[in-house]
């Protein structure tokens, strides 16, 4: 365990916010091991604010003044809504070239029960969201959510993304196991709602 708010990987600096998700994924990079490239990302605390994210970010920016800030860690950043919005308002504020993407399951709007994607508008210039299968029986078979409905869900939050005119991508994840998705039709998914989309190969031992 440890206290990894903020972090490098491939050039761009990515926040942790969090462990908690409200999906299992069964491919999740934190079921087989608890870093990335070296950097032990399980939190010992749910309880960072704001400023202590800010002044990790900071520290690392100053070394590696990344051009992407991406929200993406080992649980699901909007869990922590609140602290997300105040560091990317410090980040466009601070840094107002930076773009800020979040790494997002889609659930938002089921946890907080409103739409939360206004609040975001100018704090945020994309949003990935996984969209993980082709159906909702394949979404739910990988993902593993935690709640009924889950896939209607994170449907309606690519919506809503797009409504706002947020930039947004639809993303799954291709080659588990030898498992082979119908890339097409979720491709067809994604464009339906708007959506730009995103193939990531599954890598077998992770970063």
């Amino acid at each position: 365990m440890a206290n990894t708010l903020a972090y490098l990987l491939d050039g761009k600096i990515y926040i942790n916010l969090t462990n908690m998700c409200t999906n299992d994924c069964i491919f999740c990079l934190r079921n087989d091991k608890d870093d990335v490239v070296g950097q032990t990302l399980w939190l010992d605390s749910e309880n960072s604010t704001a400023n202590d994210v800010i002044e990790q970010f900071e520290k690392l920016y100053a070394k590696n003044p990344s051009d992407e800030v991406i929200f993406c860690g080992y649980g699901e950043p909007m869990m922590r809504l609140d602290v997300l919005k105040a560091v990317s308002n410090h980040i466009k504020t601070s840094h107002p070239h930076v773009k800020v993407r979040v790494n997002t399951n889609g659930h938002a709007n089921y946890i907080y029960k409103r739409n939360v994607v206004p609040e975001l508008k100018g704090l945020v210039d994309e949003f990935s969201i996984s969209l993980n299968g082709e159906n909702e029986s394949e979404y739910n078979e990988l993902s593993k959510p935690k709640f009924e409905n889950a896939y209607g869900e994170m449907l309606n939050f690519a919506k809503a993304c797009k409504d706002e005119g947020i930039s947004t991508v639809m993303s799954v994840v291709e080659g588990y196991k030898g498992r082979h998705l119908n890339l097409e039709k979720c491709e067809q998914t994604a464009n339906a709602l708007g959506a730009k989309f995103r193939v990531r190969e599954w890598i077998v031992n992770g970063y």
